[in-house]
């Protein structure tokens, strides 16, 4: 069976962990940020897990 090739659009959005997690940042953070409380902004900043569902697909989307 053939390789599969990386979707490139998921590989600019999630990054692996050392230990393998999947990384990814918060949407909403981009734009109309003056109505957002500094508390929400700062939580935006922060990366976030992939959720456990998503992992094997999003794994072999990335060709990891």
């Amino acid at each position: 069976m053939p390789k599969l090739k990386t979707r490139r659009a998921v590989a600019k959005r999630f990054k692996t962990t050392a230990n393998g997690k999947l990384k990814r940042s918060h949407a909403c953070a981009g734009h109309l940020l003056t109505k957002k409380s500094a508390k929400r902004k700062r939580n935006l900043r922060k990366a976030d897990i992939v959720n456990a569902n998503d992992v094997p697909r999003m794994k072999r989307m990335l060709g990891v």
